[in-house]
């Protein structure tokens, strides 16, 4: 039984070897397989003690050809491994790294989403004759072992929910977060909560969870993986892969590839490559903090050490965390840090006990680190221009204004508001009491003749209708006009056919009209310059950090060429343009994607810029405005240096408005994926310009993706206020009235005029 056993595992791990490398290796492929059938062959002739020697003599080679194998992974050849149904799943995880667990929210296909697993486990350590039960939330993809009802580990929006809702029980509980990311990407349908949306909540609460989260990566696909991959530690599998998109994804957009069309394996071995995807890659640009080795050719069910090596390695990530918050305890922090003692023996940390539960004091203080941690990343993956000069004065100037907002908001404001608030309780009392004195003497004096209004004038002021003001409209005259409006043609509006609207002439629809079809209210895309100069008050407009630019820090081929001709097109240096205006001489700040440099697409610099202007914001008590002239999303070239900032500038917003701010998002055009997913989708304050699109992914990626077919207006802005996903649809032409409202009455406690 034991020989028939061998035999069955023998032929997994050559039908394994043979898909990681299809094509590939022939030669020792053949060889195993000879080995493997003249084993079986000889099976019958042999005695039992025979079989056990020849089975391992067998096993022994695979070993040897696996070790030969593992030198010759190409990237590719990993993401293969981490997708193939033999790989390590989370609850072989969780059956081998936790000393017990009990699956909560859901079990197999009797789940809301059976993508995503919760589990609370427990696991065991001993501090002398102690014994520590120490409670921890697992949380993490499943792709199981080829299960359908699994979806592959690609989780839906109320998979995303389940996760987010057990984070914040943890979080009430005070145990630490342990999250395990298996997934090639998440499951794109705008069905509420909608999956980019979720994805945004969920990277906002977990930037300010007051419990340590330790995130392992194995397959880390794009905005999939950050749903729950904004961790204080972060470790990842030798073999696994962290990406803003799959090898095959980018081969399709570099080959410009059309729908039915497939791309040829030596360019998708050429994107994996170039997209430094792999965690030695990860691990060297800084955005993974510890690689945790597989055995050859990738950890599977069977590789009993490799578990032993996760447990201690998650245990440690876990100590120090809380170490590095808690307080002092030299000692235990010296043990943790010594990866491996004598001899090359790693430390059991079985042993070495520290408790993971926090006060409230070192909550605060791992909130405030991780936030850090994050700030620091990716900064050297875009171009800062500024002379030493310059970077001097705008540091002093920075800390100037840190200075003055001390003392004038958070010093002087904080007791002027008590005097306020005291004067404002005595000045309701005291109106109370005198509004009961005099109200006999006003009785009398208004049954007095010819006191009060006469009826006639009551009734026209109760019956009146006020009068619509059309000054901010500027009755067409607008300050900035397309140059569109100088083509002598006629337009077409695309829906012509359904609502019979007539041609309209260029220079009436693109000056007077504003882009904006006056017979159905189709809105036409216009320049982010008409926004600028029609929106804010006349020469209010200051731009700030425009030297950081774009760059490619993978060397991704041909991207320098593409980034030198979007520079040159739009004379911008980035896809982010921040500045300050002024509205109705309401201060703000504005961050602005732009469609025509790369389609508004996010990298390392405009990460940057937007976070700088969020800090600018909270600095200087200012509302923050995200105006969104369209983008395409995360730039796929710049790999990782580009998915890290959806967790780094969701920070920046929650910072932000935690202080007291304003922060609001109006979307132009189209606004798709991960910039959506992440620091746009957490406003609370959310509005689109009519005949915006905004969505996770486009029609073709939901297609080839779920093979639901998908209507035309799935993304429009009306679908997208009907599933509660923005709270509000703005005519382009009352935009600036519209912006002066929200300004005046949401949120914002801080705000320099309230």
């Amino acid at each position: 039984m034991d020989f028939d056993k061998k035999l069955h595992q023998l032929n997994d791990r050559l039908n394994y070897i043979r898909d990681v490398f299809t094509g590939k290796q022939e030669e020792n492929i053949r060889l195993l397989e000879s080995k493997l059938n003249e084993l079986m062959l000889r099976e019958k002739h042999l005695s039992a003690s025979e079989q056990q020697a020849a089975a391992a003599t067998v096993d022994d080679l695979f070993d040897f050809v696996e070790r030969k194998l593992e030198e010759d992974l190409t990237p590719m050849d990993r993401v293969r491994i981490v997708r193939h149904s033999q790989r390590v799943c989370l609850r072989d995880v969780l059956e081998n790294v936790y000393d017990n667990y009990t699956e909560i929210g859901g079990k197999d296909e009797n789940s809301i989403d059976p993508s995503m697993l919760i589990a609370r486990a427990y696991i065991t350590r001993r501090s002398g004759k102690k014994v520590y039960h120490q409670p921890v939330m697992v949380i993490g993809q499943e792709k199981g072992h080829g299960e359908e009802f699994r979806n592959g580990g690609s989780v839906k929006p109320w998979g995303n929910a389940k996760a987010l809702h057990y984070m914040k029980v943890a979080e009430t509980e005070n145990i630490p977060i342990h999250t395990y990311v298996f997934t090639p990407g998440s499951y794109p349908v705008e069905d509420a909560p909608g999956a980019a949306q979720q994805i945004a909540r969920n990277l906002y609460e977990m930037a300010g969870l007051r419990v340590p989260v330790v995130a392992v990566f194995s397959e880390g696909g794009s905005g999939g993986a950050e749903a729950i991959g904004l961790a204080d530690t972060r470790l990842m599998l030798s073999h696994g892969y962290y990406s803003v998109i799959s090898p095959e994804g980018a081969a399709a957009i570099e080959g410009r590839l059309k729908e039915g069309q497939r791309a040829t394996p030596e360019l998708i071995e050429k994107c994996a490559r170039q997209l430094r995807i792999t965690a030695a890659d990860n691990r060297r640009m800084g955005y993974i903090d510890h690689v945790i080795d597989e055995p050859p050719l990738g950890a599977r069910p069977y590789h009993y050490d490799f578990f032993r090596s996760l447990r201690q390695e998650v245990i440690r990530a876990t100590d120090e965390v809380v170490l590095g918050v808690k307080g002092f305890a030299p000692f235990r922090a010296m043990a943790l840090r010594r990866r491996h003692g004598k001899k090359g023996v790693t430390p059991d940390f079985d042993n070495i006990y520290v408790r993971w539960n926090l006060s409230s004091n070192a909550r605060d203080r791992l909130v405030m680190k991780r936030h850090r941690k994050f700030r620091r990343l990716s900064r050297q993956a875009c171009l800062d221009r500024r002379a030493v000069h310059r970077r001097i004065w705008e540091w002093g100037y920075d800390l100037g204004w840190d200075v003055y907002s001390y003392f004038k908001y958070d010093l002087w404001r904080k007791h002027q508001q008590r005097i306020v608030y005291a004067v404002e309780e005595v000045d309701a009392e005291a109106r109370v009491l005198m509004n009961r004195l005099l109200s006999p003497w006003r009785k009398l004096s208004g049954s007095l003749p010819g006191s009060g209004k006469p009826a006639e004038d009551k009734e026209k002021e109760l019956t009146m209708l006020s009068q619509w003001d059309q000054e901010d409209q500027r009755n067409g005259e607008w300050r900035y006009v397309s140059p569109r409006a100088k083509d002598d043609r006629t337009i077409t509006c695309p829906n012509a056919d359904s609502h019979g609207c007539l041609d309209l002439w260029a220079p009436d629809l693109f000056g007077e009209f504003a882009g904006v079809c006056n017979y159905c209210g189709h809105h036409f895309p216009m320049e982010s310059k008409w926004f600028v100069h029609n929106i804010f008050d006349n020469g209010s407009v200051f731009e700030f950090n425009s030297e950081l630019e774009a760059a490619n820090p993978l060397g991704f081929e041909g991207l320098d060429v593409k980034l030198d001709q979007a520079k040159q097109k739009t004379g911008q240096k980035s896809g982010c343009v921040t500045f300050e205006a002024r509205l109705d001489n309401i201060k703000i700040v504005v961050a602005m994607l732009t469609a025509p440099f790369r389609g508004g697409s996010v990298g390392a610099a405009e990460g940057e810029k937007f976070i700088r202007a969020a800090e600018r914001a909270k600095k200087k008590r200012f509302p923050f405005l995200a105006y969104v002239h369209g983008t395409a999303g995360i730039r796929i070239q710049e790999g990782t240096n580009g998915v890290i900032q959806m967790p780094r500038c969701t920070m920046a917003v929650r910072r932000y408005i935690e202080e007291g701010g304003l922060y609001l998002v109006v979307y132009d055009t189209n606004s798709y994926a991960g910039p959506l997913a992440s620091f746009l989708g957490c406003s609370p304050y959310q509005f689109a310009i009519r005949s915006a699109n905004i969505g996770f992914a486009g029609r073709g990626v939901i297609k080839e993706t779920t093979g639901m077919d998908i209507p035309p207006d799935y993304h429009n802005a009306f679908k997208a206020l009907s599933r509660g996903h923005i709270q509000g649809i703005w005519d382009r032409r009352e935009a600036r009235q519209n912006l002066r409202q929200a300004l005046l009455t949401m949120g914002g406690r801080n705000l320099y005029y309230r």
